[in-house]
């Protein structure tokens, strides 16, 4: 197994399959489709599209880290609702498939690589960590992209079985 898997839930958000002794980068923006409900159109996340994503690398994934939401404030009821169930099918996709699944609260990492809130500072982190795939967050709206990496890049440097580095080596 080698990817480490990201995801930024949500419906401008994306996945990212991390491979750290290659240096390889998959990243796809969450599958959405329009749908027509009352007369208007809205986007809702693709089931069939994420399940076939995930499906087709899980005996090669090695751990999902998934950043925990939660309702906003001042989001209306309908808002939250359809956010949370986006975020219950991503983790559904994933348990799914049968790969070890992480929740992480967007301050935990956030703290721990240093970031605050800014998503324009995570897009400046990530092609940072990860010059060789920056083409893949051009724009501020690829921020769900640059975050995904992140999230996959944190989840290998956390896990059991990475590399301890020395600690005089962060002061190169």
């Amino acid at each position: 197994m080698k990817y480490f898997l990201g995801i930024d839930p949500g419906l401008s958000g994306a996945l990212a399959f991390y491979d750290p002794i290659a240096n390889e980068l998959g990243v796809f923006d969450m599958p959405t489709h329009e749908i027509k409900t009352a007369g208007k159109k809205k986007r809702i996340i693709d089931m069939h599209s994420l399940a076939h994503l995930i499906d087709a690398r899980r005996g090669d994934t090695r751990k999902a880290l998934i950043e925990k939401v939660s309702a906003m404030p001042k989001q209306g009821v309908t808002s939250s609702f359809n956010f949370g169930f986006s975020a219950g099918c991503i983790q559904m996709a994933v348990v799914a498939n049968m790969i070890p699944i992480e929740l992480i609260s967007p301050s935990t990492w956030k703290k721990n690589m240093g970031l605050s809130g800014d998503k324009m500072e995570s897009r400046k982190m990530a092609s940072q960590l990860m010059p060789k795939h920056a083409h893949h967050w051009p724009l501020a709206k690829h921020d769900g992209r640059a975050e995904a990496a992140l999230l996959a890049y944190y989840s290998e440097q956390s896990h059991p079985m990475a590399p301890q580095r020395n600690k005089f080596e962060d002061m190169l």
